[in-house]
């Protein structure tokens, strides 16, 4: 994806979040969590933070995961 956007620099790190300790002290609000530029473009208001999976508002529902969509319009608005 990050090649469709013209990205083929960009570099992305993968993150093991250990303890509810950490999610907490991160803001982490379930997995996957996607940052990019060290923001959360997908959070919700009011979203604890803690080890658990993530559900995310996509145009047909829930999901696990953005839209990819969803995902190709932050990168692009990012870059």
């Amino acid at each position: 994806m990050l090649d469709d956007l013209g990205l083929h620099d960009t570099a992305f790190t993968t993150r093991t979040i250990a303890d509810q300790a950490e999610a907490e002290r991160l803001g982490f609000t379930g997995s996957p969590t996607i940052l990019v530029d060290g923001q959360d473009p997908f959070t919700e208001p009011d979203h604890a933070a803690g080890l658990t999976c993530r559900v995310y508002r996509i145009p047909d529902g829930l999901a696990g995961l953005p839209a990819t969509d969803q995902l190709r319009q932050v990168l692009a608005n990012a870059s």
